[in-house]
């Protein structure tokens, strides 16, 4: 898949151990949801109890820049599939309770790291679509409208399984472009990538020194 080398990692982070996917399944690449959010279910059945996050995104939000890092606060999904649709895993409610599904603790401390090591974090909810076409202005300005900040082809599905199975999230968007604004601007796979890896070594020092502290 374009820009993911599908890979599953091991190794420390933070003087941790901990499990990593380089890349992800993608719903618009014609994958189940339940193949989309797997890895998810094997990480918790292999003991994972935190699970952090990132995507590329499209800011919404006047105030973001290309390459700001966005803590993610809350989601919108619009996904076409539930990744809960169906049968009901053991592993939590049939109809779980979704006030809270990013980590406020965990929030707080990316905050506090970000002040000591001057990183600018952003807040915002994600908007989770289908894809795999960018946005349309119009589309932009509907999804800022419904009180998006930003909004991408992930993440949603991953997150919501994570938290029927009881585990703690943190996630970040890293801005790549934005839209919705009065001079339309045009964007390409290409360029995503380029903002997304010259946002990755601040993202990686935010999440090394989150999992360094977690209890």
């Amino acid at each position: 898949m374009d820009g993911h080398a599908g890979k599953l990692i091991f190794g420390k982070l933070g003087g941790r151990d901990i499990m990593a996917m380089d890349g992800r399944f993608h719903y618009y690449e014609g994958y189940s949801m339940k193949e989309v959010t797997f890895p998810v279910r094997v990480m918790y059945e292999l003991g994972i109890n935190t699970l952090f996050v990132s995507n590329a995104a499209g800011g919404m939000n006047p105030s973001f820049k290309i390459g700001d890092l966005m803590i993610i606060d809350d989601h919108i999904n619009f996904f076409p599939e539930h990744p809960l649709h169906g049968k009901n895993f053991p592993t939590g409610p049939r109809f779980p309770d979704m006030h809270e599904v990013y980590d406020k603790q965990l929030r707080d401390l990316a905050d506090e790291i970000g002040r000591e090591k001057g990183i600018r974090l952003m807040h915002g909810v994600y908007v989770g679509v289908q894809g795999p076409t960018f946005e349309t202005p119009s589309e932009y300005r509907m999804y800022h409208l419904l009180g998006g900040s930003a909004v991408g082809m992930s993440t949603v599905p991953e997150v919501i399984v994570a938290h029927h199975c009881g585990m703690k999230v943190f996630g970040i968007s890293v801005i790549t472009d934005l839209g919705g604004f009065d001079v339309p601007v045009e964007v390409s796979h290409e360029e995503v990538q380029q903002a997304a890896n010259a946002s990755q070594p601040l993202m990686a020092e935010i999440f090394r020194e989150m999992i360094r502290r977690c209890n």
